[in-house]
């Protein structure tokens, strides 16, 4: 099981509570995936009051408050501060929003804000790009975690960078990974996961399923599969075709 900041979870699979039809639905997809984690957002939710906050932590998993919608260092910062006293952990997920129509990241105010919070007693687990330099700066500000995109938040379009993410796990062995956003089927978490990621986040491939309880177990159980794969040091591609049937005690025709 996936290790955060000292904490072992109880699953690979991170959940977000946005955009379901009812907080009935939310809690039947959350008992059916078995989430280690739930993630939500002050800014998004708010207005569920304190029963909706109620209806999270009856559900089990270790809440991930995340400051989505922020646009800048001190409304981050800001959005971080009132999530620790609401709920009362120094685990943040840091958004910080620099792009309009891809919800791209803005690294540099991300680094920024993560150097302050890490300063303040903050666990944070940044949402960022596939970037080795970024990711490398996120490191020495303080952060334990690294998120990096798939593709942009609920596109659904899966890893669109493989490569990126296969050569982040590469230069960061140790580091705690999660790919975060873009996932839309349990084939694209599997392939997260194969790739030796620690956990996938997800949330509208769930939450916008036709049935997100169906969806939840799908994730979770190609998830498991993934890393199950990944720890069986599977065999590497080849080029040309290799005979599966040895030639040894076969016989020939003369």
């Amino acid at each position: 099981m996936p290790v955060f900041y000292g904490v072992e979870v109880s699953s690979a699979l991170m959940l977000g509570t946005a955009q379901y039809p009812s907080p009935a639905i939310m809690a039947q997809a959350f008992r059916a995936s078995g989430a280690g984690i739930a993630t939500v957002s002050l800014r998004r939710e708010q207005g569920g009051g304190q029963a909706f906050w109620d209806l999270i932590a009856g559900l089990g998993p270790r809440v991930l408050p995340n400051t989505a919608g922020c646009h800048t260092v001190k409304e981050a910062v800001t959005t971080a501060h009132m999530a620790r006293e609401l709920f009362g952990t120094p685990w943040i997920k840091l958004e910080v929003i620099g792009h309009t129509d891809t919800l791209q990241p803005d690294v540099v105010a991300l680094i920024e804000a993560a150097r302050i919070l890490t300063a303040e007693g903050f666990e944070v687990f940044p949402y960022c790009t596939e970037d080795l330099t970024i990711c490398g700066r996120l490191l020495d500000a303080g952060c334990q975690v690294l998120m990096p995109w798939g593709a942009p938040i609920g596109s659904g379009r899966g890893l669109n960078n493989p490569f990126g993410l296969r050569s982040l796990r590469a230069q960061f062995p140790d580091v705690p990974l999660v790919v975060d956003a873009g996932i839309g089927l349990p084939s694209h978490a599997a392939q997260a996961m194969e790739l030796g990621f620690d956990a996938v986040l997800l949330n509208t491939a769930v939450a916008r399923a036709g049935d997100p309880a169906a969806m939840a177990r799908a994730m979770a159980r190609a998830i498991d599969a993934g890393r199950e794969a990944y720890l069986a040091d599977p065999m590497e591609p080849r080029d040309m075709a290799a005979p599966s049937t040895p030639l040894i005690g076969k016989a020939f025709l003369t």
